[in-house]
């Protein structure tokens, strides 16, 4: 077998260390750039060795030009690396290399709105359909770039391929999302919901989920982290400057991210498992359940981990990492980190999980695609989030994205003052923040801050009342009107 095909196999098999051997031997000799050099930077990412990763593309850019397969993938290893200028760069020499792929074009698209260039994504989206119609990713993208007008959407070209798709899942999903999107967009709600129901329903399907496991995970976090004295700082680690930004999806967390590195010295690692990797990279083995060992980890070797991963250096005033899901890891974050600023974005119940149904996501959130199962979670993570609460204290500082959409100013200054960060008004201008944006809600930062999307569940009031008799039952607190 090829060496770059077995370490493939290795790596997706979760066996980096083995991975790596072969990557090395697949690169070793070769004169010109490869996606082998990809592959290995990658593995080296996965290993916590983001500077050896480095080295590698830079290694493999200097080499005799390849075609466009290897620079497709040393973009996304540039990505990872929070190199998104050089990554852009080659995702155009990629559409020059070869522009009858539609994946090229969509990559690009992916890059240019994470960018705010929405225009030229839409452009790149148009591209990949021309090339393909059943692409169907790009239909979704383009869908989501802007705000759909009566003069200008895509309705009835949704409505078209969906209806010449019936049996096509992926198509169902795709689109589906793309057109539910579009019609919420056009305050046409009814048929937006019927939208949303049979690709989130399609998506269901495919899916081996059971929130009962997820329901009993989170209760062994609870069980993990009882109430303890505060821990004392880590020495020689400067984890004050660490930030980070907690919630479920679609609360508000890339909002207050982007209100965040407006101000001064202040900036992003975006959505990373960096914390989650430190923490398992110093868990010890051995029985009982991992969060159980996890919680006996030496916070010392995490915190060094987690330094090393979110590469911070003297210069910077807040580094922010906003992963939603670190809300599993409060606990640990607070022991390893005890100087961090932990902030929890919170949103209303029914336009939380609303919010979630309506999205698709990747692999994560599996339990977003039907009302029970939102209901079911959202109840166990009020109690993990209720348990954190009552054992972190002041040590977890709550922004509730209804207050920060009313009054930015004012929730602002008071995030800035809790991390000990200098305030300047201009921070809530994040339409103005020419940051990189790799969220579900790239485009929608690109706008001044709305307030619309609160209660925006009272459009689907009749379409909901299952969603909230479901959260009623498992205790979760909804309006009267609701």
């Amino acid at each position: 077998m090829r060496s770059d095909i077995e370490a493939y196999r290795l790596m997706r098999a979760g066996r980096p260390e083995d991975a790596l051997r072969h990557a090395q031997r697949a690169v070793a000799g070769q004169s010109a750039c490869t996606s082998a050099h990809g592959l290995l930077a990658t593995i080296l990412i996965q290993l916590g060795r983001p500077d050896d990763a480095e080295a590698t593309v830079l290694d493999a850019l200097r080499r005799t030009p390849g075609d466009a397969d290897a620079y497709d993938a040393l973009a996304h290893v540039s990505m990872q690396l929070g190199q998104h200028e050089r990554s852009n760069e080659l995702y155009r020499r990629v559409v020059n290399l070869n522009s009858n792929s539609p994946r090229f074009w969509y990559n690009l698209a992916s890059s240019e709105r994470s960018f705010g260039r929405l225009l030229e994504a839409e452009d790149a989206c148009d591209r990949a359909i021309a090339l393909d119609r059943s692409h169907y990713q790009s239909h979704l993208l383009r869908s989501e770039l802007r705000l759909q007008t009566p003069e200008t959407n895509h309705v009835d070209e949704l409505k078209r391929l969906l209806s010449a798709a019936t049996s096509d899942d992926r198509a169902r999903l795709f689109l589906g999302y793309a057109l539910g999107k579009e019609l919420d967009d056009l305050h046409r709600f009814d048929e937006a919901f019927a939208a949303f129901v049979d690709a989130a329903q399609t998506r269901r399907r495919h899916l081996a989920y059971d929130v009962a496991v997820d329901e009993h995970k989170l209760q062994q976090i609870v069980e993990a982290y009882p109430r303890q004295n505060r821990p004392n700082a880590v020495a020689d680690i400067g984890c004050r400057r660490h930030i980070f930004v907690i919630g479920l999806p679609r609360s508000g967390t890339t909002l207050l991210e982007r209100v965040l590195t407006g101000l001064p010295n202040v900036r992003s690692n975006g959505e990373t498992g960096n914390f989650s990797r430190a923490l398992l990279s110093a868990t010890p083995s051995g029985d009982g359940s991992v969060f159980a060992r996890a919680a006996s980890a030496d916070p010392t070797a995490v915190a060094s981990n987690y330094e090393r991963f979110a590469r911070a250096n003297a210069a910077d005033a807040g580094v922010v990492e906003k992963m939603p899901l670190n809300y599993l890891y409060a606990g640990a974050i607070h022991r390893a980190l005890p100087e961090a600023s932990v902030l929890l974005v919170t949103r209303a119940p029914i336009d939380s999980c609303f919010a979630m149904y309506r999205t698709l996501f990747g692999d994560a959130y599996p339990f977003s695609y039907d009302f029970s199962d939102l209901a079911r979670y959202y109840a166990a993570y009020q109690k993990l989030i209720n348990h954190w609460r009552n054992t972190l204290e002041d040590s977890l500082f709550e922004v509730v994205y209804e207050d920060l959409v009313r009054d930015p100013q004012r929730v602002g200054m008071a995030v800035a003052g809790h991390c000990a960060l200098t305030w300047v008004p201009s921070a809530v201008e994040v339409h103005k923040n020419s940051g990189v944006s790799l969220t579900a809600s790239a485009a929608q930062i690109r706008r001044p801050i709305y307030g619309t999307s609160s209660g925006r569940w009272r459009h689907y009031r009749d379409h909901l009342r299952p969603l909230v008799g479901a959260l009623r039952q498992y205790g979760v607190p909804t309006p009267d009107d609701a």
